[in-house]
């Protein structure tokens, strides 16, 4: 199984909505939870090749980008083989 990571903050509702079909899936997560916390959305930023906004979900350290492209990425049947590959 892939290694998935995602960054968020609590009350954002595309970070619940992204969760959530992972959830669905069946997919573990590392969840890094940016609220309040300046040093984390450093370091998504960083990791996110600039892009500050949350989600920011990661498959094998790889950026997809936020919640539209994780489902976009379903949409396509796509994201099924990402999640499958090994680190």
């Amino acid at each position: 199984m892939a290694k998935v990571e995602i960054y968020t903050w609590q009350y954002c509702p595309f970070c619940i909505r992204a969760k959530n079909l992972l959830k669905e899936k069946g997919i573990d997560y590392k969840e890094y939870s940016i609220d309040g916390d300046p040093d984390g959305r450093i370091q998504m930023t960083k990791r996110a090749e600039g892009r500050t906004t949350v989600p920011q979900i990661f498959i094998n350290d790889k950026g997809i980008g936020g919640c539209d492209e994780l489902y976009e990425l379903e949409k396509q049947n796509q994201l099924d083989s990402l999640l499958d590959q090994m680190n």
